[in-house]
């Protein structure tokens, strides 16, 4: 890697960036700023909704093109105007609706704005530990209300998710896999996230539309992930680091690993590499 030919990072955020308990600390903040004032673009990669990253995008004064839902929507931002969005059939999303009423396991879906109405919208069928802990964690309650009823009149959704601890998930999956294959990408973005959204849909699909749209090529890009929904990402950018806190196969698949994120590792790399 050549310092001077890189011009941006694409940045995933919980695991990586952000220490844990969802920290964005004063380092990497400071950091990340100056890597912004000497004219790297910063690119926001996460599956997080655009509400529930701005609170991190914003203090570190990144512009542009960045990607949420694990690249189903690639937004302007600020504006929030949305470049690209890959939506979920809505029968698949009914179909994990119906298995989460046969289960009893908590589920969720963002819904698309309208015309009349931009806003995504978040909506569960049931209130619960599950759809607080989510508020708690990204600031997003979801809206009550009749899941199927409301995806018969949707054109398809962002993305839908499982909320339950890894034992459930590794039941639900193959349950997902036998009736839905490949129409679907699953990942699990947290420990507790099982996310179901349209098979096209991948933070590497989404950095190839943020580079386009910044006239980047992937040579001059340095992606930075711990989870598996990151792989696609580190394989789109030309270079990729992991922390040491990411999954073995993360770690196994980027071009470094660096200093863990409870270690400011993104920081600690970004000083010594561009000489900070």
């Amino acid at each position: 890697m050549d310092p001077k030919k890189i011009r941006a990072l694409a940045l995933d955020l919980d695991g990586t960036v952000l220490a844990p308990g969802g920290v964005l600390t004063e380092r990497t903040i400071a950091v990340l700023k100056e890597c912004g004032k000497q004219g790297l673009k910063l690119i926001i990669a996460t599956g997080r909704a655009i509400a529930a990253a701005e609170r991190f995008r914003a203090p570190l004064g990144a512009e542009g093109p960045m990607i949420y839902f694990n690249g189903a929507v690639v937004a302007d931002m600020p504006g929030g105007g949305i470049i690209s969005s890959t939506l979920l059939d809505p029968g698949a999303a009914a179909f994990c609706a119906d298995l989460s009423r046969e289960t009893g396991v908590y589920y969720q879906v963002f819904f698309p704005g309208s015309d009349d109405d931009p806003r995504i919208s978040l909506m569960a069928e049931r209130e619960g530990p599950e759809r607080d802990m989510y508020f708690n964690h990204t600031g997003i309650l979801a809206e009550l209300g009749d899941l199927k009823e409301a995806l018969s009149r949707s054109k398809g959704c962002i993305k839908s998710m499982f909320l339950a601890e890894v034992d459930v998930q590794a039941a639900l999956r193959p349950k997902i896999d036998e009736r839905l294959g490949n129409s679907v990408y699953i990942a699990q973005t947290y420990r507790t996230f099982l996310e179901i959204m349209d098979a096209k849909v991948s933070k590497g699909e989404g950095l190839k539309v943020a580079m386009e749209r910044l006239s980047i090529k992937s040579e001059e890009v340095i992606a930075f992930g711990d989870e598996e929904n990151d792989l696609p990402m580190l394989i789109a950018a030309g270079y990729s680091a992991a922390p040491s806190n990411a999954k073995d196969n993360v770690k196994a698949a980027a071009d470094i690993v660096i200093g863990s994120n409870a270690e400011d590792g993104v920081a600690a790399f970004l000083e010594e590499f561009f000489s900070l």
